[in-house]
């Protein structure tokens, strides 16, 4: 059973999610708040946190960034509106996946499962390979799902580490940003291309020299990305 923390500062909204998640098995802890949130993670373990961007003092923009500070905890973001800057912005804070609203419970379920299965490690991606993989300065333990550079752990969130698990299966190999979709978030089918470019400069700003000249991950233009050195 899954234990979900929700900072969501419309009574009406919170209440109905905490009841639809609860009917579907998970373990729902609800505040309206930011800070309220923060304390909470402060004194209660949970799984995936779901976070309401517009809130009343410190905003979800920044709880999201405290969050991400703590540790690799999914957060996954509800905006009130599909708008491209909030929805950017929420991911360069360190979101893991974000929900329109109205939320529809089903979807935000649906979503809750899908990063969860990414926490869960599944590492079915080159899970045959015997030993870590070494790409210059990275080393990748698939089993142990563990990743360094130059010796040096790299902190990575789940979301973060799917992807380059995924990336680095097929060294040279271009990959669409829908097959990632598909691949890493479960939701191809929203063709959200800013989910995957999002984390991409994520994963750069931590394995790379320079995220502005990258190695490991590449940019092939008008297709997807591609993961090297070649």
């Amino acid at each position: 059973m899954s234990q979900v923390l929700l900072i969501e500062d419309h009574q009406t909204v919170r209440d109905g999610l905490q009841l639809a998640l609860t009917r579907q098995g998970h373990t729902v802890q609800a505040v309206g708040t930011g800070e309220q949130g923060l304390e909470r993670l402060r004194t209660t373990p949970s799984d995936v946190v779901v976070l309401d961007l517009m809130l009343p003092g410190m905003d979800g923009f920044e709880v999201c960034r405290r969050i991400r500070q703590l540790g690799d905890l999914p957060i996954i973001m509800l905006t009130a509106r599909n708008d491209d800057m909030d929805v950017v912005a929420g991911l360069e804070a360190g979101a893991d996946d974000y929900v329109v609203k109205p939320v529809q419970a089903r979807v935000l379920e649906a979503r809750i499962r899908a990063v969860l299965r990414r926490t869960g490690g599944d590492s079915r991606r080159g899970s045959d390979r015997a030993g870590p993989e070494h790409h210059g300065a990275l080393t990748i333990d698939r089993a142990a799902l563990v990743v360094s550079k130059d010796g040096t752990p790299v902190s990575l969130a789940p979301t973060e580490l799917r992807l380059l698990l995924e990336l680095s299966h097929t060294p040279g190999q271009v990959l669409s940003r829908q097959q990632l979709l598909e691949a890493v978030w479960e939701h191809g089918y929203l063709g959200d291309s800013r989910l995957v470019d999002a984390c991409v400069q994520r994963v750069r700003a931590k394995i790379e020299a320079d995220s502005s000249a990258p190695v490991f991950i590449q940019t092939v233009r008008g297709f997807g990305y591609r993961f090297g050195p070649l």
